[in-house]
């Protein structure tokens, strides 16, 4: 459909037959006076004094444990900039209805207006006990680092800000099947990161954590190659990637990288960038909607590369969809404490391996193509894929249960 077409149905969609998409439901019967004895008074005070002689029991009589707050400044809405906490309402809606839909998690949005970041914070840090676990959205770098790092600290929930580490898992997974495909091993790769800010700068310790070697990695932002000669522009990030082995700018670092990852914005990349890529690269150009180079280019001058983008109508789409459900699910079901770097590769290890199973027919239908099997149309998972519950939600579990932060031990369902 064209932009016009998409502007009238997407509208139509979130307002008709009711406005948003997500609503509260109730789980327990309501039709008698004994119902509402035991749902409110004076039956409610039985587990409200049960809670307090226990906090831990807010987990067997409230919806505490399968719940998650997704929440939100409006800082950095999708592709579209700092809009305000309200205007980001449609997206964090969206979530919730993924995190249902997907994992079966009650999510519900909640939109912060604040003067400062520790406003933010402490907002946040209030209500979190509420629920089983934060989500932090669509916060721009790099406040995003430092509200994450605080409230993990303060918060006695797991927090988890997507847009850093959701897009870290799906990301590595893809690149390293990628990598698989094309015979190459990370460790000897030269990586060059399009971009320095949430997603960028997870990708970048996500592929170090995973064997990248610092040596040889080069983030580049819109002043070019992070190095020590140059100022670091107030983002507390970028001096953890500081490289002074040569290249100064895009054009030099891309000079046979095995590796261009995009997360920056679009047309950043140019053939002659393209081309002077090392034979048998991996390019993901995550820019939405708009790549940071062309797709169609790619395979035109280059198509020796395995590329892979943000959007769905072209293969290999990074979609956070394939992880924080999932994450989230199996984060819920021991209890965890926090997410860890072990539950995190643990999701992204489980999305890689996936991939490389053979696909159902039910999931090729879904995806409305004629065939996938693991190869470089076919690097990562579909969305629709039925198994990522069930495979991403135990590994993530099993992780956090073998690192030392599960309350609870592996539900049986996944011992099956």
């Amino acid at each position: 459909m064209d932009h016009q077409q998409l502007h009238d149905a997407a509208l139509a969609y979130h307002e008709n037959p009711v406005p948003g998409k997500i609503k509260v439901v109730i789980t327990k019967p309501a039709e008698t006076a004994t119902d509402l004895t035991l749902a409110y008074s004076p039956g409610v005070a039985e587990p409200v004094r049960e809670i307090a002689k226990d906090p831990a029991n807010a987990f067997r009589f409230t919806g505490k444990g399968n719940s998650v707050a997704i929440i939100s400044n409006g800082t950095a809405i999708l592709g579209l900039g700092n809009l305000g906490p309200l205007a980001s309402k449609p997206v964090m809606e969206g979530k919730a209805l993924l995190f249902n839909r997907f994992a079966g998690i009650d999510a519900i949005d909640i939109e912060v207006k604040h003067n400062t970041v520790e406003e933010f914070i402490k907002t946040v840090e209030c209500i979190a006990d509420t629920f089983g676990g934060i989500n932090l959205e669509d916060i721009k770098a790099p406040e995003c680092f430092q509200i994450e790092r605080e409230l993990i600290k303060r918060c006695k929930v797991p927090v988890f800000h997507d847009d850093q580490h959701g897009t870290a898992i799906v990301t590595c997974a893809g690149i390293l099947n990628a990598l698989q495909l094309q015979g190459k091993k990370i460790e000897d790769c030269k990586v060059v990161c399009v971009g320095a800010g949430a997603a960028g700068v997870a990708c970048s310790n996500l592929l170090i954590a995973c064997g990248a070697d610092k040596k040889k990695f080069f983030m580049v932002d819109r002043h070019g190659v992070i190095r020590s000669d140059r100022p670091q522009f107030n983002n507390g990030e970028k001096p953890n990637f500081i490289n002074d082995a040569g290249p100064k700018t895009l054009a030099e670092a891309c000079e046979g990288a095995d590796i261009l990852l995009g997360v920056s914005g679009p047309g950043l990349v140019n053939e002659a960038e393209v081309m002077s890529l090392a034979p048998k690269a991996v390019l993901f150009a995550c820019s939405n909607p708009d790549p940071e180079v062309d797709p169609e280019l790619v395979r035109r001058v280059r198509p020796d590369i395995i590329m892979g983008t943000g959007r769905s109508d072209y293969p290999n789409q990074i979609n956070n969809v394939l992880c924080f459900p999932f994450l989230f699910r199996g984060t819920l079901d021991v209890r965890a404490t926090c997410i860890n770097i072990e539950m995190k590769k643990a999701a992204m290890n489980a999305i890689r391996l996936l991939a490389q199973e053979p696909v159902p027919e039910e999931v090729v239908k879904a995806a409305q193509v004629d065939h996938l099997e693991f190869g470089p149309d076919y690097v990562i998972p579909k969305p629709m894929d039925p198994r990522l519950l069930k495979n991403v939600s135990r590994a993530v579990a099993q992780a956090a249960v073998d690192s030392g932060v599960a309350q609870r031990p592996m539900p049986d369902h996944y011992m099956e």
